[in-house]
């Protein structure tokens, strides 16, 4: 997972804090998570520290640096991205949204404030009341946006979070002079030139897009028709929900979650690629998006998640008893001397 996660927890450990943290951790409103699962991740949340406010940098950018026919997308900046507490995000429509819609914030599900869903746990329509930083063209903080709700959040086939905001996109274009980014209704294609934007650390990411992945596998998680990048995107913890924009188009078309560290094999921070056959594939240092055209399909007026809208499949909620979402114990296993 592309969140800053493991080297917080090192940090609790190193000064005996960890029981301290999970303790103090807070229960999620109105959350039929885990509690385990809440606790784990309020402690890697309350333990991240901040990035440095240092001058926008573009990852890789300069001269021979990438690989032949990848991009340094210099079009490409900082405005209606979000940096959250723990992740990046962006400030998203649909194509068909309108200007006095609530607006919508996207980031990755795995980055949800009450802990990751567990495999087969969608979460929809959950109060919030989460935060998040507006970044303009050069990643300045122009506003703190609000969340009301968790529109839709699921790490079962994807890997992604909606959260509606208390303000229409017209108020904040209106008084930020900031738009947001669309989200491209067409599937991406192989080779495009990508930019993955963190607002998290205000670092822009280019490449190109390698291909698809049939299933990425990750500890207890398995995402479909994955975006796999070439290696020019190295990205790190903290990139975890950071829009992948379409060079050509300006369009986000997918949303950065994973990435393979240290060469394992389905495991956390090491997902794997499975065929069509079973096959497994790993491939170490290779990070990893999840398409986002799909998520127009299921918004309907007024901004509203509609999964019962005509070619809609993202997950649905089954009201079932979900499994419980990553432990302290898993994410201790995680971290590495």
């Amino acid at each position: 997972m592309r969140k800053p996660l493991v080297a917080a927890l090192t940090t609790a450990l190193l000064s005996g804090a960890l029981v301290a943290s999970v303790g103090a951790a807070p229960a999620s409103a109105a959350s039929h998570r885990a509690v385990a699962t809440s606790a784990a991740s309020a402690a890697s949340f309350t333990s991240v520290a901040a990035p440095a406010l240092t001058a926008p940098a573009r990852a890789g950018a300069g001269a021979g640096t990438g690989t032949p026919g990848e991009a340094n997308a210099k079009a490409v900046d900082f405005a209606g991205t979000v940096a959250l507490s723990n992740c990046s995000g962006s400030l998203v429509r649909m194509p068909s949204s309108e200007p006095n819609d609530p607006a919508l914030v996207m980031s990755n599900g795995h980055c949800l404030e009450g802990g990751m869903p567990g495999p087969g746990e969608v979460i929809t329509d959950e109060p919030s009341s989460r935060t998040f930083k507006l970044l303009n063209a050069t990643a300045g903080t122009v506003a703190t946006l609000r969340a009301t709700k968790v529109s839709y959040a699921t790490m079962t086939d994807t890997d992604v979070s909606l959260y509606e905001l208390g303000t229409t996109y017209s108020a904040i274009e209106t008084k930020y002079r900031i738009k947001a980014l669309e989200l491209s209704a067409a599937r991406p294609a192989q080779g495009s030139a990508i930019s993955v934007v963190s607002g998290y650390w205000k670092k822009i990411y280019p490449c190109n897009i390698d291909g698809f992945v049939h299933q990425l596998r990750e500890a207890d998680w398995t995402w479909k028709d994955s975006v796999r990048y070439t290696a020019a995107c190295k990205t790190i913890g903290g990139t975890s929900g950071s829009p992948v924009v379409d060079n050509a188009s300006g369009k986000v078309v997918a949303i950065n979650n994973t990435g393979n560290e240290s060469g394992g094999r389905c495991t956390m921070n090491n997902p794997c690629e499975v065929d069509a056959n079973g096959r497994i594939t790993v491939r170490k240092g290779i990070n990893y998006a999840q398409q986002t055209y799909g998520i127009t399909k299921c918004v309907g007026v007024g901004n509203k998640i509609d999964l019962g809208l005509p070619g809609c499949s993202l997950p649905k909620p089954t009201g079932e008893s979900p499994k419980a979402g990553v432990s302290v114990k898993e994410i201790l296993a995680s971290v590495r001397p």
